[in-house]
């Protein structure tokens, strides 16, 4: 059998925040409304009473325009794109641009779907949308709110020149909202799907917010779509388990999604400050790039190995990756450090014991400039 490579996100939650007490509340009052026919086959385009209370929730969170006839609900992104996968290849467009550096578990989820990924290049301002046209492509994905793993913000012209370019070119552009509620010095950015909503196709999950073995996650897709997303949902699973479904419906509606997260983002600010804090005083020629938000930040040294450094800052206790795992084309050298799953204590601690170490692998210690 081949062998299954496991995830490389750094980017999760502590099993640890998961709101126990609250989800079993909502659970019990949830099988305790579910009528008879509500435990058979269900729409496969899930519980009506989730859609809506997700149509509400997006609409107000997000800016997302999500009337519930057009929300399906997926067991999470990674279904979400395999469907992408399966619509584009029976279309007979079986290639799709994908952001570089970008995640490796889109591009396998996609490729394993019979589609051909085309790396386009991402800066501070989001993808490159010139890159996009040129690669000849009808589709597509991109995470504008916070970039993965850059953290870069995609920039309004930036999002206003890729809608020009899917509505010139009958293009599809399918956004992965995968932690923006998670924002700490301002507002969260509204989703691209707001100013575009005939050709964006809007995905999120429960994965970043309450954890990804939920496996709950929502497209909210373009009307002319509708109907053939709908079709290779039933097609691969039927629909999604509808207890799971009702209790998140319930968790929405009595405001125990906006509770939870209200709480945690005040300490995963905590978090990353403190990792922040930690570099600026025990790795001071280093800097952390992208935007203050999510549940990862991106490190840069400034020389050496990426994948070297990334196996010391694991040794010490840091969830890292090197950012060049992440890259196709483009060649980009950091640290991609994971800390919604550690306590500021635990991070502070890990970056502090990296500094002998990488004096040991270098013959510079961190604290001083190596040699002009």
């Amino acid at each position: 059998m081949p062998s299954v490579r496991p995830a490389s996100n750094p980017g999760l939650p502590s099993g640890g925040t998961f709101p126990r007490a609250a989800w079993a509340r909502c659970g019990a009052r949830a099988l305790a409304d579910l009528t008879d026919a509500d435990l058979g086959y269900g729409d496969p385009a899930g519980l009506p009473r989730l859609r809506e209370e997700l149509a509400r929730y997006l609409g107000r969170v997000r800016s997302v325009l999500a009337p519930p006839e057009r929300i399906i609900v997926v067991n999470g992104f990674a279904q979400a794109s395999r469907l992408v996968a399966d619509v584009l290849r029976a279309s007979g467009s079986p290639r799709v641009a994908v952001e570089d550096p970008g995640s490796v578990g889109l591009r396998d989820q996609l490729a394993a779907g019979g589609v051909t990924c085309v790396p386009v290049p991402v800066d501070d301002g989001g993808v490159c949308v010139e890159a996009v046209a040129a690669a000849r492509v009808r589709a597509v994905v991109v995470t504008p709110a916070h970039q993965f793993p850059t953290g870069a913000v995609m920039a309004p012209e930036r999002r206003h020149a890729l809608l020009r370019w899917a509505r010139a070119c009958g293009g599809l552009i399918v956004e992965d909202d995968y932690d923006a509620e998670f924002r700490y010095d301002r507002t969260p950015v509204g989703a691209l799907q707001g100013l575009g909503p005939d050709v964006v196709l809007y995905g999120g999950s429960v994965s970043k917010t309450l954890a990804p073995g939920l496996r709950l996650g929502w497209l909210v897709v373009p009307p002319d779509l509708l109907d053939t997303y709908r079709a290779a949902k039933y097609a691969a699973d039927l629909s999604c388990g509808v207890m799971d479904q009702a209790t998140l419906a319930e968790f929405l509606a009595r405001g125990e999604m906006d509770r939870h997260i209200r709480r945690r983002a005040v300490e995963y600010r905590h978090r990353r400050d403190a990792l922040v804090d930690a570099v600026a005083t025990h790795l001071p020629g280093w800097h952390v790039a992208g935007t203050a938000a999510g549940l990862h930040g991106v490190l840069h040294p400034p020389a050496g190995d990426d994948e070297a450094t990334a196996a010391l800052a694991q040794a010490c206790g840091l969830d890292a990756r090197p950012l060049s795992g992440y890259c196709v084309d483009t060649r980009r050298q950091g640290l991609v450090v994971g800390y919604g799953h550690q306590s500021a204590a635990e991070l502070v601690r890990a970056v502090k014991a990296l500094t002998p170490r990488l004096t040991a692998l270098t013959g510079i210690s961190p604290a001083r400039p190596g040699p002009g």
